[in-house]
């Protein structure tokens, strides 16, 4: 899957979310709100790539792909929601680290 197209799907997703949000809240999640959310499912990746390995216990760990997966979706919306390209926000990561590693 490209990139350009995890963003479009992403959007779409976030867009039904906000309009729970209004829903159910009143008002949509801030932008802070969804860094927060993404921290919580980082750390719930960590715990479940522990429970992989064997040094956490889990009855979950099956949940790892999906959770990646949100997590990737979650990055996503945050670059949307800075008005950045997700897509151009990979590539400069990637080209600067190769970079600093030659």
């Amino acid at each position: 899957m490209e990139l350009q197209e995890v963003s479009k799907r992403s959007a779409a997703i976030r867009k039904a979310y906000h309009a729970l949000e209004r829903e159910y809240h009143g008002s949509e999640w801030s932008a802070e709100e969804d860094a927060l959310a993404f921290l919580t499912d980082a750390g719930l990746v960590g715990r479940l790539t522990m429970s992989h390995e064997g040094r956490w216990p889990s009855d979950e760990e099956g949940k790892l792909p999906s959770k990646i997966g949100e997590c990737v979706w979650w990055l996503a919306v945050l670059a949307d929601r800075a008005g950045l390209d997700f897509s151009d926000c990979v590539q400069l990561f990637l080209a600067d680290t190769e970079q600093a590693l030659k």
